[in-house]
């Protein structure tokens, strides 16, 4: 018989009842509250480069410092989850996800000077990244408590499912409504995602995290650091994608940036439902190692392309190697620490994506200035391939 539950929540010393699969609700909140993420890539770096007469390097300042925000905040969010389970750290990054988008659209207010609309941007950033941190962290450890550690990595392809997918629906959508309403429009889509993502999380059961000793973060990182370099360096890519492919589209005349985040999307997502359920079936780091080769070939092509589509292409191919990075680190990250400290884990695995994006934003725009867009895509295929060199020396720990 499973232990009763707490006000929602399954206690943590009792015998879990793990499912098959996360829960629905968890996907779908995940899903929803992520759109607040990929609704306005697009569309910053539209506006403070075209609207407001900014450079590409504050374009990456602006885009990167949401993930300096995230990685900050990373051991609050693990050691929340830890303490009170998922749901909790769900919750509170939704309601400040939704502070976000209220501070864009206050950005996108007439009569404001392009120093106090970029100000109040910065400040909107710093929010999103305070709310995704929490509610990232959250919705993932929640989802592997609920379906047990054997199931770590199938638990974390469909959470990266639902992270993408709303990339790749919230670009393009977040494009349309700024091309064709402003930015107005498009900012109060990033108010209402979050919401809804929270109605959603206040339906669903909790699973906290077993109870056992737990570690300082600094002891967490020091134990995960092998696996979290090399998700970083996986990141790079998709930071040059998120933040200058529709610049990078523009400066070509090409049509279809909205599609970029599409196309890596369809990547992506294919090989996690097709693939989803090898980082728990064989070594984690020898998916990771093939997964960070072929992103390094997405890279190239998106960095040779002669026309837009080839570009898609190699967003295309960047998505299916970006696919299963994630979960295969992951899955050797989470055989490093104890059940306790989970949410801990996961939180300080994530932020060296988060210093990824927060890095190479900036980087990429110095490069970008210097060489021309194409070459952030070649900045990024050289840090895939070495990843994969780091990924060759890795070995999971003794059982």
């Amino acid at each position: 018989m499973s232990a009763p539950a707490v006000n929602g929540a399954r206690r943590p010393d009792a015998a879990p009842q793990f499912l098959s699969r996360p829960a629905p609700g968890i996907i779908a909140a995940l899903f929803c509250g992520y759109l607040a993420v990929g609704l306005p890539l697009p569309v910053i770096p539209l506006f403070v480069h075209d609207k407001l007469g900014f450079s590409t390097f504050v374009v990456g300042l602006v885009i990167g410092i949401q993930f300096l925000a995230t990685v900050l905040t990373r051991g609050y969010a693990g050691r929340l989850t830890d303490h009170h389970g998922g749901k909790r750290s769900a919750l509170q990054g939704a309601a400040v996800s939704a502070l976000a988008g209220l501070l864009y659209l206050v950005a996108a207010m007439r009569g404001l000077s392009p120093t106090v609309s970029l100000a109040i941007i910065i400040v909107g950033r710093l929010a999103a990244g305070l709310g995704e941190s929490q509610f990232v962290t959250g919705c993932v450890s929640w989802s592997i408590a609920s379906v047990g550690p054997e199931r770590a990595g199938m638990s974390m392809s469909w959470t990266g499912i639902a992270m993408f997918a709303a990339l790749a629906i919230g670009a393009p959508i977040g494009l349309f409504l700024y091309q064709s309403y402003g930015l107005e429009v498009a900012m109060i889509a990033c108010v209402a995602a979050p919401l809804v993502a929270a109605t959603i999380t206040l339906r669903e059961t909790s699973y906290a995290t077993p109870a056992g000793p737990r570690l300082p973060f600094y002891k967490v990182i020091g134990q995960i650091w092998r696996e979290g370099l090399g998700l970083m360096l996986q990141g790079v890519g998709l930071s040059g994608l998120t933040a200058f492919a529709s610049l990078y589209f523009a400066a070509r005349h090409w049509d279809n940036a909205g599609l970029v985040m599409t196309a890596f999307g369809v990547g992506f997502i294919f090989v996690r439902v097709v693939f989803g359920k090898l980082p728990d079936r064989m070594s984690g780091y020898r998916v990771a190692l093939w997964s960070l080769l072929i992103e390094a070939a997405g890279q190239a092509l998106i960095w040779l392309a002669p026309n837009d589509l080839v570009a898609l292409a190699g967003a295309l191919v960047t998505g299916l190697g970006c696919a299963l990075v994630f979960p295969a680190l992951g899955v050797e990250a989470l055989k490093r620490v104890l059940a306790a400290n989970r949410g801990s884990a996961m939180g300080a695995f994530v932020a060296f994506l988060d210093i990824a994006y927060g890095i190479s934003g900036p980087v990429a725009g110095v490069v970008a200035g210097q060489f021309g867009y194409g070459a952030v895509y070649l900045f990024g295929a050289g840090c895939a391939l070495a990843g994969a060199m780091l990924v060759l020396t890795a070995r999971s720990p003794q059982s």
